[in-house]
């Protein structure tokens, strides 16, 4: 421990360092308040801002009454790679599920002219579908298909197959195009992911092009709390 720091923080410090050497795996319980007190001689109030820190900075969880919890990793997906959620969600030996709220054929507005790059208004495929965890919803997506590349979307079976699985066996995706902003969900956004009007939630706008058409215009939100997006690229060596 650095003893320049806090107390709180070098008791911070010595519950991370546990978590990251694997001492303490997700799902552990993690000493109690009292038990902090007299491993350390602090008083109740320091270990509570510990624990309490720790928590609102996504390492624990607190169940009143039960006690504290290493909380597991948030799940993250890639900005890069175009992956399967349900892929995803299978390789951390989670249970995948989904909810199809909407599959229709529907006019393309102004806007999805410009998203599919379309010289004039033109049917296009349209599916909102909830994306879930372990039964917690983790993503609504809310897709946009142009049917010269996926004539037989309509009549595919997607409590089985996600809309990103059978569109990647139809065709390369060979240009990606992702825009990120931080929301708070409207209404319906509440209510298909089982959230709160306060709950911050990342907004992910992706359009994907194979043998030079737009093939598909989606919005992807995920609630804050329950997944992160990232990056990684290799930008080789920099030049000044």
């Amino acid at each position: 421990m650095n003893l320049a720091q806090p107390i709180y923080a070098r008791v911070k410090d010595h519950i991370l360092a546990q978590i990251r050497s694997g001492a303490l795996v997700a799902g552990s319980r993690v000493p109690s308040e009292n038990e902090l007190v007299s491993q350390f001689s602090i008083s109740r109030m320091t270990a509570n801002r510990a624990l309490r820190e720790l928590t609102a900075d996504g390492f624990l969880s607190r169940v009143p009454g039960v006690g504290t919890f290493v909380r597991e990793a948030t799940p993250r997906t890639s900005l890069i790679e175009l992956r399967n959620i349900a892929d995803e969600i299978a390789s951390r030996g989670h249970h995948y599920s989904s909810r199809i709220e909407d599959l229709r054929e529907m006019m393309a507005t102004p806007n999805l002219i410009d998203d599919f790059e379309l010289r004039a208004t033109t049917p296009l495929y349209h599916i909102a579908i909830v994306h879930e965890e372990n039964g917690m919803p983790v993503q609504f997506e809310d897709r946009y298909v142009n049917p010269f590349c996926a004539p037989n979307f309509l009549k595919q079976d997607f409590s089985h197959q996600t809309p990103t699985a059978y569109l990647l066996s139809l065709l390369p995706a060979e240009e990606l195009e992702h825009n990120v902003e931080a929301i708070l969900p409207d209404a319906n956004q509440q209510r298909r992911l089982k959230i709160s009007s306060s709950e911050p939630c990342l907004s992910l706008h992706r359009r994907t092009w194979s043998g030079g058409h737009v093939v598909t215009s989606a919005t992807l939100i995920y609630p804050a709390s329950r997944y992160a997006l990232y990056s990684r690229t290799s930008l080789g060596k920099q030049t000044s």
